[in-house]
């Protein structure tokens, strides 16, 4: 004999609602699930299988109007497998080319910070130099701009810098 399953336990192993799988049985989603004399909902293994190849289908974006069309397919047995099989082959392209997308936004996603590990790499060595202004290094204006002001000579910068500070050149403190 077969072990079946409560909707309880069908729950807890999918990941779907007791609500959800209602709702899956009602729309056709899921054909009529036996009963146990007692009127409990009893899954068997061909439903988790079932609902197994539904959640992929949920999983991989097929909206439910899709998936009830797969189901109402399947009902229809091997008369409709062609169907079925160029039905899987259109969603199954369009799961690549999201997929090709995906792919392009992991690479855009790695460029980038690849270029923000190189600016706290270059970051960190002009901290551990000393500064001459005292001030840290100087900061990058954009994220996407690799320019930084030309260095000004050393003579020229203590001067502005004593300026700034209310210091003449002779006056230290």
């Amino acid at each position: 004999m077969e072990t079946s399953l409560t909707i309880a336990e069908v729950a807890r192993r999918t990941g779907l609602t007791a609500y959800t799988l209602r709702y899956y049985e009602r729309i056709g989603l899921i054909a009529a699930v036996s009963r146990a004399p007692g009127g409990q909902r009893r899954y068997a293994s061909a439903d988790m299988d079932w609902l197994a190849f539904l959640l992929r289908l949920r999983e991989t974006g097929m909206p439910i109007q899709g998936m009830q069309a797969f189901a109402g397919l399947r009902s229809q047995g091997d008369a409709s497998v062609s169907e079925r099989r160029e039905m899987l082959e259109q969603h199954l392209a369009e799961v690549q080319a999201r997929v090709r997308a995906l792919q392009q936004s992991v690479q855009a996603l790695s460029l980038k910070i690849a270029h923000y590990r190189a600016i706290e790499a270059k970051a960190k060595v002009e901290t551990k130099r000393p500064s001459l202004s005292g001030q840290g290094p100087e900061r990058k204006t954009s994220d996407d701009e690799h320019t930084s002001k030309p260095e000004e000579p050393q003579q020229q910068r203590r001067p502005a810098l004593r300026a700034r500070a209310g210091q003449a050149p002779g006056n230290r403190r």
